[in-house]
């Protein structure tokens, strides 16, 4: 099974371009499950989300424990299930940064032990002022979206999300995140522009008449292809 992480910060775009992930994959054939902690199915997911909108040390604590339970949970249940060929979590070890940063680090490197490797990790990152431009168009407010506890949770996020880690500049329009997303996947992708057409590996030359272009490249995936595109 294919294991992908959509973590980030609040307001970032983790669920929307989980989402785009999915559907680009099922377009392909793939089984896909997405997971976007914390769930509401379960109890650790419940109590990790009831004390995201509480108060005071015990709630943070309370919020990341159960939180970490709950992605804990879905691993056991989903992971390597025979229903999907992919699964993709959202939230998965960064929710430890809302912890004091030496726990948060002693957290994000128990928890990894414990959990497989994905295939893909990314990291989306936004500034503390549009993520909080993006949370004042919600109604409800979790504890840690306030643009003081956004800037501490921001820098101890991107200090935990080193080794294996795409960090994805999420302050950009969302067709630009989804085709830097798709690109660090190896998706091949076909466009008009000539410019972009320049940067793929043709082989071994490219035909041109008036109306068409004959292209020859190289795609990881699936290898050599021809393709024709209307100029």
């Amino acid at each position: 099974m294919r294991l992908i992480i959509v973590d980030g910060l609040d307001a970032a775009g983790k669920d929307t371009h989980a989402g785009i992930i999915k559907r680009k994959r099922e377009q392909r054939g793939e089984r896909v499950l997405i997971r976007s902690h914390p769930e509401d199915d379960n109890l650790f997911g419940r109590i990790a989300k009831q004390a995201l909108f509480g108060t005071g040390k015990k709630n943070k604590v309370k919020a990341s424990v159960f939180y970490a339970l709950d992605v804990i949970r879905s691993m056991l249940r989903y992971y390597k299930s025979d229903e999907y060929d992919t699964l993709i979590i959202v939230r998965y070890l960064i929710g430890t940064a809302y912890l004091p940063f030496p726990v948060a680090k002693f957290a994000y490197k128990f928890f990894k032990t414990l959990l497989p490797t994905p295939e893909y990790m990314f990291f989306l990152d936004v500034s503390p002022d549009e993520a909080l431009r993006r949370i004042q168009k919600r109604r409800a407010y979790e504890m840690f979206e306030t643009r003081e506890e956004l800037v501490k949770v921001r820098k101890k996020a991107l200090a935990l999300a080193q080794e294996g880690w795409h960090i994805i500049n999420t302050n950009r329009p969302k067709q630009t995140v989804a085709a830097e997303i798709a690109r660090i996947q190896g998706d091949c992708k076909y466009s008009r522009n000539l410019t972009y057409l320049k940067s793929l590996p043709i082989v071994p030359k490219t035909f041109i008449n008036t109306d068409y272009l004959f292209i020859r490249y190289s795609c990881p995936q699936s290898g050599s292809r021809t393709r024709t595109m209307k100029l």
